[in-house]
């Protein structure tokens, strides 16, 4: 009798060996994906994010005039800058490191890296993130210092505990409740970031089925609440879209959003839902998408990559986009290895860079900025 190559290898195992062979097989496999997809959502939202940052505020026609080619990194040729969005997804997963599935250690390491961060005098800074995290510093509690708004801010931190919390719905409920309170109060920001989450989970889970996501999100846009009917509306009118094939610049432009997907929550989701939907396995394409939507690109395409990236994982990312994320702290080695602790559940080791260094780096960061939105005044007009 010929034996196979599994008989070679496994001919002395009896059926127990074999399901027990098949059980380990199987978690390492699982392992391993989770490790992709976390790692996958940092990335690609860092892509996203630092793509996006050199066309920050412009409208699509602008946009098309300044740059009818390719997209790239321009802030800073060849070298992928990042801002807040990337920031908070990761301080946000440094935060579910140390906290190991406790919302109330999360809540408070989570406030506490934030803190840190609005110290450093991070370029950007969106104006209700802003207000809530000084009044942390006065002294008000985390919990009681958010403000209200339905700005970005939760939605930034969202994708990485979607797919951090894939299979634990109502710990992931509880986590974004946290999240999003330490900022905004707006019943529109934790629905947004929520929706987010959700997406991002179904993403790591191998799926983009726009049916199923409408199914996941209807219990959130259910919610009652200041502009949830304007919400529900809108992501009706996505859902319909993509089912027929629409670009997502011809979506926003059928909404009227002439300047772009300004710093509203429902119109962010909305609008980085539907790339992300269009283009679940492309990231370029679907960058391409939302940033040529115009507007808040940094914070759309940051969305959009960390959904993407957490549906494709590592593999799936463009190697040159990676390895030009050479900023600092967050680079490409210091976000996988983040993503790598997180999902074996070991340590990453300082929890946030010294701050004068942060500081220092903000600052040029800043400068750079400023001279990019300097040269972006000059024609083509």
């Amino acid at each position: 009798m010929t034996k196979t190559c599994d008989g070679l290898l496994f001919g002395g195992m009896n059926g127990g060996g074999y399901a027990e062979y098949n059980l380990l097989a199987e978690g390492v496999a699982m392992q391993q994906r989770r490790e992709q997809a976390l790692a996958g959502c940092l990335l690609g939202g860092a892509i996203g994010d630092a793509l996006g940052l050199a066309y920050e505020g412009l409208s699509p026609r602008r946009l098309a005039r300044l740059s009818p080619g390719p997209l790239r990194f321009r802030v800073f040729p060849g070298l992928a800058l990042v801002s807040d969005d990337t920031e908070h997804a990761a301080l946000t997963a440094q935060a579910l490191l140390r906290s190991r599935g406790d919302t109330n250690r999360f809540e408070r390491v989570l406030a506490w890296r934030l803190r840190l961060w609005i110290a450093a005098l991070p370029a950007g800074v969106g104006w209700a993130t802003g207000r809530a995290l000084w009044k942390l510093w006065l002294g008000i509690p985390p919990g009681r210092n958010g403000v209200h708004s339905a700005g970005n801010g939760p939605a930034m931190r969202a994708a990485i505990l979607g797919v951090y919390l894939a299979r634990q719905p109502h710990a992931l409920a509880e986590h974004l409740a946290r999240s999003t309170r330490l900022t905004h109060t707006d019943v529109r920001a934790e629905a947004g970031a929520h929706c987010i989450a959700l997406a991002a989970a179904q993403a790591s889970q191998g799926s983009s089925d726009p049916l199923q996501l409408a199914h996941l999100l209807a219990p959130v846009l259910e919610q009652d609440g200041e502009g949830m009917a304007d919400f529900r509306m809108l992501m009706r009118a996505m859902f319909e879209s993509v089912a027929k094939g629409e670009r997502t610049q011809a979506f926003c432009a059928a909404q009227g959003w002439q300047r772009g997907v300004l710093g509203y929550v429902v119109h962010t989701v909305a609008a980085a839902l539907h790339a992300w939907l269009s283009h679940p396995q492309d990231l370029d394409a679907a960058l391409e998408d939302i940033i040529r939507s115009g507007g808040d690109v940094d914070s759309t395409a940051a969305l959009v990559g960390g959904l993407v990236g957490a549906g494709v994982g590592v593999q799936g990312l463009p190697p040159a986009r990676c390895a030009a994320l050479r900023d600092w702290p967050w680079n490409q080695q210091r976000l996988s290895r983040l993503a790598i602790a997180l999902a074996r559940g070991g340590r990453e080791g300082s929890l946030y860079p010294c701050w004068p260094l942060a500081l220092l780096r903000n600052l040029l960061f800043l400068l750079l900025v400023l001279g990019h939105g300097l040269r972006r005044l000059l024609p083509p007009y």
